[in-house]
């Protein structure tokens, strides 16, 4: 069963799969079926990672992708991009250099058949502003991702958001990324630090700052001084780049948000997100009429490879199940 039109749809980056992806133990075709075997049927796939030759896409891998999307009843749904501003040694990359590298990208898109271009949060106001004509001609909406420690009130998204609204929400917009919600400290993250030699009194206090809504970014000076090491001044330093925000701030910006990425760090064996509450996000979503995908993406291999086995399939589908569960389609 799937989601009714007027409801969000479920989706899949590729990026999930990246450890087996990178071991060689699946495919970029086993990916996409595994998506699909789940139920989820959008599919956002990263160039740079998973097309061999990239930034050069060959006819023969596109015949391929259009095969794996009919064969796996899958729709291609978003692309990545990425700018590397400092892709020559002593200079970055001039406004026009930015600009074409994002118009490849947006050719890249509509090759694969995506609609959508997730930019990364280095793209400028003025690299977004200078390439919308071009994707608006190509039919692509380009997408600012809200990646924490930003947020919807940070000066760089209020930038953003000044030019969306000059050129519209049909070609520029945002791609808000779950990890905006993380209320607990990720534990496979902290676990990783133990297991790494980190002491736990200072692993607890961490913790139980960033879980109290405390000053996290006084944790590097604490760590610091209660003479802390760089495991523990790593994962204090980590505590900042996680942010607890409410869901319904997405709401004011619904008209600008046409993908939504969501993060998950661990899926408990009870089916829910140890750190991110899905179920106040997903409501909020489908009350605002968000009709977009909600993209896995799994990101807690790194933090378990050292120590366990890491089955990425197994984590999508735990988030598959709850989203499955959260939209309505199963009791």
């Amino acid at each position: 069963m799937s989601a009714p039109p007027d409801r969000p749809r479920r989706g899949v980056s590729l990026y999930s799969f990246q450890e087996e992806y990178f071991l060689r133990t699946m495919s970029v075709e086993d990916c996409v079926a595994a998506c699909a075997s789940l139920g989820a049927l959008g599919i956002e796939i990263i160039p740079e990672q998973s097309i061999p030759g990239y930034p050069v896409l060959t006819g023969e891998f596109v015949a391929r992708w259009h095969d794996w999307m009919a064969t796996y009843g899958t729709t291609p749904v978003a692309t990545n991009a990425f700018l590397d501003t400092k892709l020559h040694a002593g200079r970055w990359l001039t406004l026009d250099e930015q600009v074409a590298s994002v118009r490849r990208d947006i050719d890249i898109a509509v090759r694969l058949g995506a609609g959508i271009v997730k930019a990364t949060i280095n793209f400028s106001p003025e690299v977004m502003a200078a390439a919308a004509p071009y994707a608006e001609d190509r039919g692509v909406r380009l997408l600012l991702e809200v990646h924490a420690p930003f947020h919807f009130t940070h000066p760089w998204i209020l930038e953003h958001l000044a030019v969306m609204h000059r050129c519209g929400p049909h070609v520029l917009g945002l791609m808000p990324d779950m990890g905006v919600h993380v209320r607990r400290f990720p534990r496979v993250v902290s676990e990783r630090a133990l297991r790494d030699g980190a002491r736990p009194d200072l692993v607890d206090y961490i913790v139980r700052t960033y879980d109290d809504h405390g000053d996290t970014h006084a944790l590097m000076d604490i760590v610091n001084y209660r003479g802390g090491g760089p495991v523990e001044f790593g994962l204090a330093r980590q505590a900042t780049h996680y942010i607890w925000t409410e869901p319904k701030d997405m709401l004011e910006h619904l008209p600008f948000i046409g993908h939504v990425q969501a993060k998950f760090y661990e899926m408990t064996d009870e089916g829910t997100e140890y750190s991110i509450p899905y179920e106040e996000i997903v409501p909020v979503l489908a009350a605002g009429g968000f009709t977009g995908y909600l993209s896995s993406e799994y990101e807690g291999n790194r933090h378990i490879q050292d120590a366990f086995p890491v089955d990425s399939v197994e984590q999508v589908r735990r988030q598959q199940e709850m989203l499955a569960r959260l939209l309505g389609e199963t009791p």
